[in-house]
């Protein structure tokens, strides 16, 4: 497993934030993604979620989370759907391969990691969803795993 600090360059992202349980992920998805679609705007990354709590610190009912995607071009939002600018940032990050489900389990790979280098973990862990589970089997699965990070 390859596991580095990068940069994130700065970027648009259309997202929704949301509190309850993540079976509403796929809807989700769905939602962003049409909003995208239908604005005609240039999607330039798979889609994401960042997990600000964990289902083994509070209910389904209190999770919080957003998911989003990125893209090119001038959207204001709609509904649910918000926008916003992310500035540049570092990451530590690798690639998990496997059901969505099971990506936790390199968590404390990256934190560990991150630490050893020399750095702090500065925020929520975010996924990104490299390829789609309606087109290759669970176990072929990629998420791209990341935490923020600043130097110590």
């Amino acid at each position: 497993m390859k596991i580095e600090i990068t940069n994130i360059e700065e970027k648009k992202v259309a997202y929704v934030s949301v509190i309850g349980p993540y079976d509403q992920l796929p809807e989700l998805f769905d939602e962003v993604v049409g909003y995208v679609m239908k604005e005609g705007l240039q999607i330039t990354e798979p889609p994401y979620g960042t997990y600000f709590n964990s289902p083994m610190e509070v209910s389904q009912e209190e999770l919080q989370y957003e998911v989003g995607i990125g893209f090119t071009g001038d959207a204001s939002g709609e509904g649910r759907v918000k926008i916003k600018e992310v500035p540049t940032y570092q990451v530590v990050s690798t690639v998990y391969k496997g059901p969505y489900g099971q990506a936790a389990q390199i968590y404390p790979v990256l934190i560990k990691y991150a630490m050893e280098k020399g750095y702090n973990i500065a925020g929520p862990v975010t996924e990104i969803y490299i390829n789609n589970p309606m087109e290759v089997s669970e176990s072929e699965l990629l998420t791209e795993v990341q935490f923020p990070v600043m130097k110590k």
